[in-house]
């Protein structure tokens, strides 16, 4: 499974998102689901998921599916 396709995932699971969200196009507060207690939720879901650790200044830039993705491959993570 791809960077993209684990990382959709968490994000469709832990905002429990519907078939129809357009996942890889997500924004920060676009959905009533990803609000800032959601954030957090996706934050710590992600954190397990890729055994990483994000710090503040990464949290606070976490703004979107894209976003999300690019930091994550700027770590390292891989498939």
């Amino acid at each position: 499974m791809s960077l993209s396709d684990r990382l959709r995932a968490v994000f469709v699971e832990t905002l429990e998102l519907g078939e129809d969200v357009d996942v890889e196009n997500l924004k920060y507060r676009e959905i009533e689901q990803w609000d800032s207690l959601g954030h957090m939720t996706l934050v710590g879901a992600i954190e397990d998921e890729f055994d990483v650790q994000l710090d503040t200044e990464q949290v606070i830039d976490m703004s979107s599916f894209k976003v999300t993705l690019d930091m994550l491959s700027g770590m390292g993570v891989r498939d």
